[in-house]
């Protein structure tokens, strides 16, 4: 069978987009892993299926490298841009991902996303736990750059309380306002340029710590710039969380499994 599929990234964060009214082969996670494999495949963080909805602008069936299924946030930038592409939807739309209904937005070049409310923290000694549609793992270090994040970020998620579901782990320091975020990716099982949830979870890890009340966080990855809009409704309860950065097709092609 071949696939016709069009390549995307967020700041690095890579995708592989179907779209699901050419698709109607059901996906196993062995197949799912070789196409992503960048040796043995296309090679991309994850593969996401664009299917019609018959409420909503669309559905984003999203899968890990490994086969396995999440949220992920630069994905779903990424999916409006293709979306987008297909003119299933303009300047606005409405989807359906694994965690429930998102609304997206394009504007002055860049996509955003409406996150999910935010309504525990938890804090694990100086680091933080929060859930933003995927687990991560938050440790404020003083310079992110000089982290190890592979050795470091698979030590940590391979603890004996997050090695069945996994979590993805961050590293953030903060320079001149702006957050810098490096992340361990759980189903990639490796260092990402870029992590939407992660970046969004590293904001809300940074309000908490430092007790601002700023309703907008800058942040640097080493695929580019993000930004994370946000409100804060009481202590460890964020709403009208967006996600915010650029999303770019790349190339497009046809690959047989």
């Amino acid at each position: 069978m071949k696939l016709r599929f069009f390549k995307y990234q967020g700041t690095g964060n890579d995708f592989i987009m179907l779209d699901g009214t050419e698709i109607k082969h059901q996906f196993s996670a062995q197949e799912i892993l070789k196409i992503c494999h960048r040796r043995f495949g296309i090679g991309a963080d994850g593969l996401i299926i664009l299917k019609p909805h018959d409420e909503l602008d669309f559905e984003m069936d999203y899968y890990n490298a490994d086969g396995s299924q999440s949220f992920c946030g630069n994905g779903s930038r990424c999916a409006q841009a293709f979306a987008k592409q297909l003119a299933w939807i303009n300047q606005k739309s409405k989807f359906l991902a694994i965690d429930g209904i998102h609304e997206g937005k394009f504007q002055d070049g860049w996509f955003a996303t409406k996150m999910a409310e935010v309504a525990q923290v938890k804090q694990i000694g100086a680091d933080y736990f929060i859930h933003t549609g995927s687990p991560h793992y938050i440790r404020f270090v003083p310079d992110a750059s000089k982290v190890e994040v592979l050795n470091e970020g698979r030590a940590i998620r391979n603890q004996e309380e997050y090695r069945k579901e996994g979590t993805n782990v961050n590293f953030v320091s903060l320079d001149k306002e702006k957050l810098t975020v490096r992340t361990y990716e759980r189903g990639v099982e490796d260092e990402t340029y870029s992590c939407g949830t992660g970046v969004t979870a590293a904001a809300i890890a940074y309000i908490e710590k430092s007790g601002n009340t700023q309703q907008q966080v800058e942040i640097s990855t080493l695929g580019g710039a993000l930004r994370i809009e946000l409100e804060k409704m009481a202590p460890q309860h964020y709403t009208n969380i967006w996600l915010c950065g650029p999303a770019e097709f790349v190339y497009e092609g046809e690959y047989s499994i």
